[in-house]
């Protein structure tokens, strides 16, 4: 499993994001367990965080397969939030619904309805 908590550079039009992916793990209670891709405008000290956590036909990964993925059942649709893509396009649909941070805070948001949209999206496309 990764242990990659480095920053990661994303540029936006003019804006320049930093990102980076955290898990934390419960090995005793998986329902503890979940995954945060926060995100950051350089420059600045407000936050995005899009926080996964495991429920009903919800599954993130804790050691059984790739870190940083996150997956809806029965469908078995899946993201993972280590690629830039996916990164980008979950910014965007955070953006579009304004879900960004305002001032210097920090702002959680639940990952699942971004996860949602982003499928929606995608299978309008093909």
């Amino acid at each position: 499993m990764k242990n990659d908590h480095r920053l990661r550079r994303l540029v936006d039009g003019d804006t320049i994001w930093l990102w980076s992916v955290r898990q934390k793990l419960d090995r005793d209670r998986y329902e503890n367990c979940r995954i945060t891709l926060s995100l950051w405008r350089e420059g600045s000290r407000s936050r995005l965080s899009i926080v996964f956590r495991p429920g009903p036909d919800r599954v993130i990964s804790n050691t059984y397969f790739e870190a940083g993925t996150v997956v809806v059942l029965p469908e078995r649709d899946w993201l993972n939030l280590y690629e830039p893509k996916t990164v980008r396009r979950l910014l965007q649909i955070a953006a579009a619904r304004g879900e960004l941070p305002v001032g210097s805070g920090t702002r959680e948001i639940d990952g699942w309805h971004l996860f949602e949209a982003l499928m929606a999206a995608q299978n309008a496309e093909a």
